[in-house]
C-alpha cells in the first residue's frame, strides 16, 4: 500500500542559525523556512529533523493545499508546480 506524498512546511532554527538544507526532497522559501514533500508522516518527519540536526527550534505543519506566498527563493514556485503536475 502506497500513501501519497505529503507536503509540509517547516521552520527550523539549528545552532541559532537558519539551516540551508534540510531533506532531499525539500526547498528552502527563506533563510530556515522549507516545504518538504515526503511520504512520512508529519510526526516521523518532525523526529526525523529533531534526531538528525537538533534543533534550537522546530515546526512542523501539514499542508492541505499549496501554500500561496510572494517574496521568496528564486525557483520555489517551480519546485511546487513541478510536483503538483
Amino acid at each position: 500500500m502506497t500513501n501519497a506524498p505529503r507536503l509540509y512546511l517547516v521552520h527550523v532554527e539549528i545552532d541559532g542559525a537558519l539551516d540551508a538544507s534540510l531533506a532531499p526532497d525539500s526547498v528552502q522559501l527563506a533563510p530556515g523556512l522549507h516545504l518538504v514533500e515526503t511520504h512520512a508522516t508529519r510526526s516521523q518527519l518532525y523526529h526525523r529533523i529533531k534526531r538528525r540536526h537538533a534543533p534550537d527550534r522546530l515546526l512542523v505543519a501539514a499542508l492541505t493545499e499549496p501554500p500561496k506566498f510572494m517574496g521568496m527563493a528564486p525557483g520555489t514556485l517551480r519546485w511546487l508546480r513541478a510536483r503538483r503536475d
